[in-house]
């Protein structure tokens, strides 16, 4: 589902990359081939290669329509990025922006652009080259960084995160992504839970990054959490103890996960991972004693 309502506000996917990204194996620590074998084919091929168990993944955002505000929420991996701890999101050529234009929305009409975390794969669209330079490619938004993770991802700090899981892989972000948004007076960073419009609230949900934040949007009496990479696949749904081997803090991460389903089935809301495959929005249900995903639309 590429575009559908939440009461008056309109949301449309903008899809940047897709295509096959490791294997549950490799990708989830905490890992059990036990557990795997009893969920695996509950999980739709659209999700997860049965032959080959290669996971089917997305890079996206979503565009949300207030009607007042547009709001963009995460940014991909974006153009001509050097990413030596990636490879795969490294040197990108994609027609990001014409893909947001056929949503009806060019650069100039974003007026808040959200990353849910600060992450390679979050963050690349915030700017675009100028020549030798990195610039704002959404001049006229306001970017919703994390406090936490503005701290935590900033190179020269460093030295106080002795512990840190994927400095690696994220590699080059801040400096092209991150901080010319900062030098441009651009960027509002926030703490805690936060409403950005009418409708329309940030919370945080710390573990895959220290600032990782969810975005809820209500309307008229319904509901639709974005929560980026709190869940990367939907076997997690039905194994939330299952962190990504990028969560920062392992406890606090499925902590989170946990959190977000469980607000999800009791709101029964719309759940908007940042990388589903498939409908790219689900539903939870709970059952017997854990969770379970059932179509967002009908």
């Amino acid at each position: 589902m590429d575009s559908f309502s939440v009461g008056s506000l309109r949301v449309h996917r903008v899809e940047e990359w897709r295509g096959e990204f490791l294997t549950p194996e490799l990708l989830f620590a905490g890992f059990d081939a036990d557990r795997y074998a009893e969920t695996r084919d509950a999980v739709a091929p659209a999700y997860l290669d049965h032959r080959t168990d290669a996971i089917q993944a997305r890079i996206q955002s979503w565009v949300i329509d207030t009607g007042d505000r547009v709001i963009l929420f995460d940014t991909g991996c974006g153009n001509h990025k050097v990413r030596p701890g990636i490879p795969v999101f490294a040197n990108l050529e994609t027609d990001f922006l014409g893909r947001l234009a056929a949503t009806g929305y060019a650069p100039d009409d974003i007026d808040i652009v959200v990353c849910s975390h600060l992450h390679v794969d979050h963050v690349g669209w915030n700017t675009m080259r100028d020549g030798a330079e990195w610039v704002p490619t959404f001049a006229r938004a306001r970017y919703v960084f994390p406090a936490p993770d503005v701290e935590y991802w900033d190179p020269q700090n460093r030295h106080k995160f002795p512990n840190m899981i994927g400095e690696a892989v994220n590699a080059g972000f801040y400096d092209d992504s991150v901080r010319p948004v900062l030098a441009a007076g651009l960027a509002d960073i926030v703490s805690g839970s936060v409403e950005i419009a009418e409708g329309i609230r940030l919370d945080p949900n710390p573990g895959h990054t220290p600032g990782c934040q969810t975005m809820t949007i209500s309307s008229r009496g319904e509901t639709a959490m974005f929560v980026g990479d709190v869940l990367h696949h939907p076997l997690q749904i039905l194994n939330p103890d299952w962190n990504s081997i990028f969560c920062e803090d392992a406890e606090q991460a499925r902590a989170a996960r946990r959190h977000v389903l469980a607000r999800a089935a009791d709101e029964t809301a719309i759940l908007v991972p940042a990388h589903f495959a498939g409908d790219h929005a689900v539903r939870i249900e709970r059952r017997r004693g854990g969770f379970t995903q059932i179509p967002a639309f009908t």
